[in-house]
């Protein structure tokens, strides 16, 4: 058998894909944060659950006939944040993250703890006026900040550095989950709010799409947050803020794929996984789809 024939009936993973170097356009780092948590857990953990998930997950997608192998991804590792609050992890996640956003197409963010967003967002640019950010998330992170930067309020910090509203829209908030003041927040600040029950009734699709419409009329570039805990519990153990009633998982893949196809998404975040809290790896499996969900997407906005 010549070598080539050997080489396509290999099994190729999307573990496979992150030995590429850094010229390649899609660019991963790990955002291993501990602290500043509402719920104390180990997010820390999620880099390293996720890339070693990635090794389950194939490069093949038998239902659009789309093959991922060969297309790079460059793997920057982890920023070394142990025993930092959100605080002072934002310097060194800027500080690595926004070199890759200026080198990539696509750069993607996994964090674990949702403070990640933050300075994620401001990667792309510091000064904000032509960034926008879309969340899918059962949360508004609207908390409040006088106390400090949690996972619980990362969108009201952004606000607070001087991130337009009206360039924010949210999509899966869970009835039951959030404070009405936080509700209030939103629609005086002009965010767009896509509830859990919206997105049942008009399909994700056509509500991706309609914040998509909003946000890039305004917007230059685009921060996508996949906060993991917009999933349906029972679908996603180990996303601890996950509720009853949430996002289906083909919901959230569907989502990713149209994300990453998006030609003004230049970076997005995958937060809010607790691998202490999974059950038999089906949270790690979820974001090793999501991962190539994302690729996917992003692999017919190439070319």
């Amino acid at each position: 058998m010549a070598s080539g024939d050997r080489t396509a009936k290999q099994w190729h993973s999307l573990a496979g894909l992150l030995s590429a170097g850094p010229a390649a356009p899609i660019a991963l780092l790990g955002a291993p944060m501990a602290g500043g948590a509402v719920t104390p857990g180990e997010c820390d953990r999620a880099p390293a659950v996720f890339r070693a998930a990635l090794k389950r997950i194939s490069t093949y997608d038998v239902e659009t006939g789309q093959e991922l192998h060969g297309q790079g991804v460059y793997d920057a590792g982890d920023v070394v944040l142990k025993g930092m609050s959100p605080e002072e992890s934002f310097a060194p996640i800027t500080g690595a993250f926004s070199a890759l956003v200026a080198s990539h197409k696509l750069s993607i963010l996994i964090g674990g703890n949702n403070a990640v967003t933050r300075p994620g967002v401001h990667s792309i640019d510091a000064d904000l006026k032509s960034v926008g950010l879309i969340t899918l998330d059962a949360h508004f992170d609207l908390r409040d900040t006088s106390a400090g930067l949690l996972n619980g309020n990362p969108v009201q910090a952004l606000l607070d550095d001087g991130l337009p509203g009206a360039h924010i829209a949210q999509i899966g908030i869970a009835p039951f989950a959030n404070a009405a003041y936080m509700h209030e927040t939103a629609k005086a600040e002009g965010i767009s709010v896509y509830p859990m029950g919206e997105c049942r009734r008009r399909g994700i699709e056509a509500v991706i799409a309609d914040a998509f419409d909003k946000i890039a009329a305004r917007c230059d570039r685009i921060y996508v947050d996949f906060d993991i805990d917009v999933i349906e519990r029972g679908l996603a153990p180990g996303a601890p803020g996950a509720r009853p009633g949430g996002m289906t998982t083909m919901d959230f893949f569907d989502a990713a794929r149209a994300v990453g196809a998006h030609s003004k998404v230049r970076a997005v975040d995958l937060t809010e996984f607790d691998p202490a809290c999974d059950v038999s790896d089906i949270t790690a499996l979820v974001a090793g789809r999501w991962f190539g969900e994302l690729l996917a997407g992003f692999q017919t906005r190439s070319g």
